[in-house]
C-alpha cells in the first residue's frame, strides 16, 4: 500500500469541486431541481473548503488547516 499524501488527497477535492461546478443538471423540474441545485452547491462548498486546506500529519493524526476568516480579515 502506497503512503498516504495529504497534499494528494487535497488535490483530490479541488478536482471534485471543479466536477460539481461542470456537472450538468439531470432533466427534472420542479422540487427535485431544486433538490438537486440545493445538493450541488452543498457539495461544491464541502469540496472545496477541503480543496482550501493546508493539510498535514503531526503524531499520526491528519489535521486540515482551514481559514474560515472572511476575505481581508
Amino acid at each position: 500500500m502506497p503512503a498516504f499524501n495529504p497534499d494528494e488527497m487535497i488535490a483530490r477535492y479541488r478536482d471534485r469541486a471543479a466536477a460539481v461546478r461542470k456537472r450538468p443538471l439531470p432533466p427534472v423540474a420542479g422540487e427535485e431541481r431544486q433538490h438537486f441545485i440545493a445538493q450541488a452547491e452543498a457539495d461544491f462548498q464541502d469540496f472545496a473548503i477541503i480543496g482550501d486546506s493546508v493539510a498535514t500529519i503531526e503524531d499520526g493524526v491528519l489535521v486540515l488547516r482551514i481559514d474560515m476568516r472572511p476575505t481581508g480579515a
